[in-house]
């Protein structure tokens, strides 16, 4: 029996109609994770789905995943960048959590839990919901249809910024401390993809600092393994987020930032220039700059407000190299630059 409970899959992958209704007959609560093919299942969450699991047992909790463009019921979820966690008990929708939110989905999952125990253990009356924001004039995230072109182009109305976790940090095992750190300064994580840079994408990505002496030492560290990229957001009404997720990073120098701001990333994560730990887009046009060339499928609101203008770092600032970046300028930018390295 013992052997059977450790090859109990953490997640179960739900991918057809079947296997959606077995889910929905589970008893207790089930969170399934929605996902986009583009970017796969939430990861920064599975190390609390493990611990919640390890706390509670897997008799009343059950994680599950499910691509959006698999299941017809999950139709309207389709083309979002944003995670989204829906929370299923006696096969009923009784919550929704959209966001890499750490501390509130383990909130969620407790406040639901106990709800559904009460539900099972004295009688009590299930609280099933709708979810409202998938009205079609509070949705934030829709998938963008232009006569048929560009079906697989995602938006977003929230103000958003590229993030990096670079190779040093990765390979010292410190993704999952900054990403908690991320969120619990106020941040939504929207994606967050591993991935490892090519050359060419890194040459073309720092091209406004291929003059400075530790340009190929730059671009070597950011092809050297894998890196998390993120793309975030802040709620409406709080400081804008490229200047927000450059505060939290810290000066570029991690020598500098330990003792300008030693709580910021940088100086806690960062050892020296260039193994700094993590990237923030320069200003919002900078961040539409990296955004369009490492995430080509994403596309940005005009209500995107200008970041107040920080002093420049001398140690290897990451300075703006400025373009727009709607789809068809991104792609003449590109172009453009590429024959400039060439």
């Amino acid at each position: 029996m013992g052997s059977k409970k450790k090859e109990i899959a953490l997640q179960v992958n739900v991918s057809t109609q079947e296997l959606w209704e077995e889910m929905l007959s589970s008893k207790g609560l089930t969170v399934v994770d929605v996902y986009q093919g583009w970017c796969g299942p939430c990861k920064p969450v599975v190390s609390l789905f493990q611990k919640m699991r390890v706390e509670v047992g897997p008799d009343l909790l059950h994680f599950a995943s499910a691509e959006a463009d698999c299941l017809d019921v999950l139709e309207r979820y389709r083309g979002k960048c944003e995670p989204t966690f829906l929370f299923y008990a006696g096969g009923e929708l009784v919550a929704v959590v959209r966001g890499a939110n750490a501390p509130l989905l383990e909130k969620t999952i407790r406040e639901q839990l106990e709800a559904e125990k009460r539900v099972l253990a004295e009688g009590r009356e299930r609280r099933v919901i709708k979810d409202e924001a998938l009205s079609d004039e509070d949705e934030c995230f829709s998938h963008e249809k232009n006569n048929g072109d560009d079906e697989d182009l995602v938006s977003s109305e929230k103000a958003c910024t590229l993030a990096i976790i670079k190779p040093d940090a990765v390979v010292h095992g410190k993704t999952d401390e900054i990403i908690m750190k991320i969120q619990e300064a106020g941040f939504d994580i929207l994606t967050n993809e591993e991935r490892t840079m090519t050359e060419a994408e890194m040459r073309l990505f720092y091209q406004h600092r291929a003059g400075e002496d530790t340009f190929e030492k730059l671009v070597h560290h950011m092809c050297s393994g894998p890196s998390h990229l993120l793309i975030l957001a802040r709620t409406e009404g709080t400081e804008d987020v490229v200047t927000a997720w450059r505060t939290l990073m810290g000066p570029c120098d991690p020598h500098v930032a330990r003792r300008e701001q030693p709580d910021s990333l940088r100086a806690q994560y960062g050892t020296e220039m260039p193994f700094n730990a993590v990237h923030g887009s320069w200003d919002s046009e900078d961040a539409r700059r990296e955004l369009a060339l490492l995430f080509p499928g994403f596309q940005f609101s005009d209500q995107i407000p200008e970041s107040a203008p920080l002093g420049h770092e001398a140690e290897g600032a990451e300075g703006p190299n400025k373009m727009l970046c709607s789809p068809e300028d991104v792609d003449e930018a590109a172009r453009d630059q590429s024959e400039a390295t060439s």
